[in-house]
């Protein structure tokens, strides 16, 4: 019996030796290990010896299966470590101080024109402030001169949350607040001059010129003697910077609780030349923004005196501004999500 172990362990260690795959190693895991496997054949041949020679040939079989089950893993180990070299070298080589290639990406539209914005008024001298989505109805509406009872109120279907608080849809929501935080430096002889940029919100039906998110730049400028000549410099200013050509405006009258007089500004719809086109809804012209002269009542509310100031404020389009620029015709397409759409904006600084 002594013989047959020595046998067995010469076998396995040749065929251990030999063994280059783990199929092959499994099968020799089997045929000594298995049910049907030598070393157990060998346990199951115990029954025809005695005691004594029982328990003294049991130990050994059981070493050698010890023996033999760990010289397995051993082997699985080896092969599979193998294994990972032979893919590593079969790898092409690369120099990994090489700069990868990563594909570009790129900004919305929407923040492109932003971010143009905000550089050509920073130019002439204008911070730019950040403001809440959602505001108080206070904010959005009492302190820019719309009461709860005044019927500019049905002119915009609102957002309201569970809260009383709503979705700002305009970004003269942020005017009091502005006004009440440069009070101090206006005294001091330092007009006022801010941007406020953000997301509004109204409930509305949506066309290609009509959206119930979009984007808008509020604007004021504050001190003495300022009058409609200087919102439309501004204006006109800052029209030629984003298109690098003169822009043909308009003005025309139009109500705005918060602004006396009030005017709509219109650019001649770039899209279609003026001609008219489903953008501009066949007329040749965009309306761009609401302005005027901010309103006394809005003035006195932010803690500024009226009769010794006055200022002009808008509320730039920025969404209806980008279509114009990129040539953009339904606004619907800058909310669409499509990564084949926007990736053709780049930023031209860049």
């Amino acid at each position: 019996m002594d013989n047959k172990i020595t046998i067995i362990k010469d076998e396995i260690k040749e065929k251990l030796a030999n063994t280059t795959d783990l199929v092959d190693l499994d099968k020799i895991r089997v045929a000594y290990l298995g049910k049907k496997g030598s070393i157990t054949a060998l346990l199951k041949g115990m029954k025809d010896l005695s005691n004594e020679e029982r328990k003294s040939f049991g130990a050994e079989v059981n070493q050698l299966k010890a023996d033999t089950a760990k010289k397995i893993e051993e082997k699985i180990a080896e092969l599979k470590e193998k294994e990972i070299e032979r893919e590593i070298s079969s790898m092409p080589q690369f120099d990994i101080t090489t700069p990868p290639e990563l594909a570009r990406g790129s900004y919305h539209p929407i923040t492109l024109v932003q971010r143009q914005c905000e550089a050509i008024f920073k130019s002439m001298g204008f911070t730019v402030e950040d403001y809440p989505e959602v505001v108080t109805d206070y904010e959005c509406f009492e302190a820019v001169n719309i009461p709860k009872d005044h019927p500019a109120r049905d002119m915009q279907d609102t957002y309201y949350l569970e809260n009383g608080q709503l979705l700002k849809s305009q970004t003269s929501a942020a005017q009091n607040a502005i006004l009440k935080k440069y009070a101090n430096d206006l005294e001091n002889g330092v007009p006022i001059k801010a941007i406020f940029p953000g997301r509004c919100f109204r409930n509305e039906a949506t066309d290609a010129s009509h959206e119930n998110t979009f984007f808008q730049m509020e604007g004021m400028m504050v001190d003495k003697d300022i009058s409609i000549s200087n919102l439309i410099f501004f204006m006109k200013t800052m029209l030629s910077e984003v298109f690098q050509k003169d822009i043909k405006v308009r003005l025309r009258p139009g109500f705005f609780p918060f602004v006396e007089p009030g005017f709509e500004l219109d650019i001649s719809c770039l899209i279609c030349g003026g001609e008219g086109c489903a953008s501009c809804k066949h007329s040749g012209w965009l309306e761009l923004c609401p302005c005027g002269m901010i309103h006394p009542n809005v003035l006195r509310e932010g803690g500024i005196d009226p009769d010794k100031y006055t200022g002009f404020a808008f509320g730039l389009g920025l969404t209806r501004l980008a279509m114009m620029k990129y040539k953009i015709k339904d606004i619907r397409d800058l909310n669409s999500g499509s990564l084949k759409a926007l990736a053709q904006f780049t930023d031209d600084d860049e």
